[in-house]
């Protein structure tokens, strides 16, 4: 899942080159840390792909605009959050 996480943040933030990858990944793996800060069980799904991808393409863009988080985003984890609490 990481290489396809890493292809669309590349097409996301119009990167059409691998010379950023390294920082990529580490705002995939920041965004992951996050994300399980939030208190949401990350699983190999394509949906938890894409919210990590949501979430590591925000801090990408955060660093140059200090933009405040998109509520798109913050409804996905807030549902990926209730979501996992309707489980048990």
């Amino acid at each position: 899942m990481d290489e396809l996480i890493l292809r669309l943040l590349r097409a996301d933030l119009n990167i059409q080159t691998d010379k950023r990858d390294e920082y990529l990944k580490t705002l995939v793996r920041g965004a992951r840390d996050l994300i399980s800060r939030e208190g949401i069980c990350l699983q190999d799904t394509y949906e938890d792909a894409m919210l990590t991808e949501m979430y590591a393409a925000y801090l990408y863009r955060k660093r140059k605009e200090n933009v405040a988080m998109p509520q798109m985003l913050r409804w996905a984890l807030n549902n990926r959050i209730l979501g996992e609490n309707n489980d048990d």
